[in-house]
């Protein structure tokens, strides 16, 4: 049975690299329609594994142009007969309430032992002896949730595996900034971006109430969770570990669609949760290196006809105007990158008008503007991956995978039936932290605008005169961001923010972490040598 479920996977996977992908241009109605252009009828796209045409298919653009939060409200199945962004079709594979890959197919690993316990590294003679317990673990997750066909997968994070000290090396890194900035004049406020099974947030609070009880009094810990079944488990979990309303909060919703504003100092936490934010898809035009945007028409057969044309979407125009304004270049193939290269590649046979795919982080931006706007006073602790095999094509193109029965199947595509296949993206730290860095450093504006200083929750050991009339970088070098108007530094000067820093897995862990606990007996640290391919950003 297994072999033949997975060569059907197999199949269904590589079926999808064989859709048309088209390139629209003069023939979209509606407010979709860009200027007119010249068609060059001998030039088409060319891929040996996708077919192409210069034309779409009147009909696939006559449909409704959707977004993920329509689908959400409207659509109980995977849907016919609409079009989308890219961005939009992801969002709704991996979020959609009814049919979501995170609605029904994910199952975190969870390590053996108690609530709050997971492995005793002191028992392993090395780190073979410790992988082929956490292989075991898998298999006995997996005898839980197998199902006869594609979809549910079980994945761990190093939360799980290392807990409870990955959560107490968050919590370090987090109260030691706090103690030094804000206590006692200040509450801690932690807001966590998709806390998973909730292991994290009980890791740092179990080590708060232990080890600094006048800052666990002080504590207000907030889940912002988008999924309702993992909503739930992390509110027993934190009640039934006397976790009570005040510390602990859960608030069941996107962040996306967060309206509250915390005007008092706090962190934000984002362990391994942009992985699974939705990208836009853009490509260039060989000549001009024009970027167009991508689409995907669903057909009454909920076939995939992806198709492209000139950038129409606000939030996509945004990210490469900021990319442009941080000095950040286009990933081009160094075959596009002059304009004499460009001429000789486009003569050749078969040569495609469209540069390959770009994956960019539309919905990244999205978050930090709204950190902007409705946590002035924030600091951000974000970590993920950095880099991921068995990617699809492009550039910063992320892993669709599907898993049969403990056999992972990744696919060459993005465009596989919605909420089978999880899809996550590696994250550029270092072009994340440099738009961060920008959007935040920005003037302030006056009267409504929601980032003027008056907006924000001064400090209470805040001077009654405003100490910015020196000018706001008489006392902050460039290290720093640029000083609140009455809100000062530990050393009493208006000092701005310490700007966000990349780390690799091991500094962080070295920096924060209590490494004796997770020593094996021949000296190796797991905690150290696994996810290489991880960074934190703070």
């Amino acid at each position: 049975m297994l072999p033949t479920t997975l060569r059907q996977t197999r199949r269904c996977c590589q079926r999808r690299q064989y859709l048309k992908a088209y390139f629209a241009t003069s023939s979209i109605p509606g407010a979709d329609r860009p200027p007119p252009r010249k068609v060059d009828k001998e030039k088409f796209n060319f891929n040996p594994e996708v077919a192409f045409s210069a034309d779409v298919a009147q009909e696939h653009l006559s449909y409704p142009l959707v977004t993920s939060n329509d689908l959400a409200k409207s659509f109980t199945a995977p849907p016919t007969r609409v079009r989308m962004l890219v961005r939009d079709f992801i969002e709704d594979a991996l979020y959609n309430p009814h049919y979501g890959y995170f609605s029904k197919q994910a199952t975190i690993l969870t390590a053996s032992g108690e609530e709050n316990e997971g492995f005793d590294f002191s028992n392993f003679k090395d780190t073979t002896q410790f992988e082929a317990a956490v292989a075991r673990r898998y298999v006995e997750c997996g005898s839980l949730s197998e199902t006869d066909g594609p979809g549910r997968q079980i994945w761990h994070t190093p939360t799980e595996l290392f807990k409870p000290w990955y959560g107490q090396t968050i919590a370090q890194c987090l109260v030691s900034e706090y103690l030094l900035k804000y206590f006692p004049y200040e509450d801690f406020k932690i807001y966590e971006l998709g806390a998973g099974n909730g292991t994290l947030a009980l890791n740092i609070l179990d080590h708060l109430r232990t080890n600094y009880p006048e800052v666990y009094d002080r504590t207000v810990y907030t889940i912002i969770e988008i999924s309702a079944p993992l909503a739930n488990v992390q509110r027993t979990r934190l009640r039934r570990a006397g976790h009570g309303q005040h510390t602990a909060r859960v608030e069941h919703r996107s962040v996306f669609s967060w309206t509250k504003t915390e005007h008092a100092p706090c962190y934000v936490l984002a362990a391994e949760v942009v992985d699974n934010f939705a990208h836009d898809l853009v490509r260039y035009d060989i000549h001009t290196l024009e970027p167009f945007q991508g689409l995907v028409a669903i057909d009454a057969e909920g076939e995939f006809i992806p198709y492209y044309t000139r950038i129409t979407d606000p939030l996509v125009a945004s990210f490469l105007s900021l990319r442009q304004r941080v000095k950040r270049q286009p990933p081009l193939p160094w075959y596009l990158r002059t304009s004499p290269l460009r001429r000789v590649y486009s003569t050749l046979p078969l040569a495609p008008n469209l540069s390959p795919p770009e994956y960019i982080p539309t919905r990244q931006l999205s978050l930090l503007r709204l950190l902007r706007a409705h946590f002035p006073r924030h600091r951000l602790l974000l970590t993920d991956f950095s880099s991921l095999p068995d990617a699809v094509p492009g550039t910063n193109a992320p892993v669709v995978q599907t898993s049969v029965r403990g056999i992972m199947v990744p696919c060459k595509t993005i465009f596989v039936r919605q909420g089978y296949f999880d899809i996550l993206f590696p994250t550029a730290f270092e072009q994340l932290r440099d738009m961060y860095e920008y959007i935040l450093d920005q003037p302030v504006g006056t009267g409504s605008d929601p980032f003027h200083p008056s907006h924000a929750r001064l400090s209470p050991s805040a001077p009654d005169t405003s100490p910015l009339s020196l000018g706001s970088h008489f006392f902050s070098p460039s290290s720093r961001r640029s000083p609140l108007d009455g809100v000062k530094s530990a050393s009493g000067l208006p000092v701005g923010e310490r700007r966000s820093s990349v780390f690799s897995h091991a500094e962080f862990m070295e920096t924060y972490g209590d490494l004796d606990k997770t020593r094996l007996r021949n000296g190796e640290n797991p905690m150290l040598t696994f996810y290489k391919n991880v960074k934190f950003l703070f």
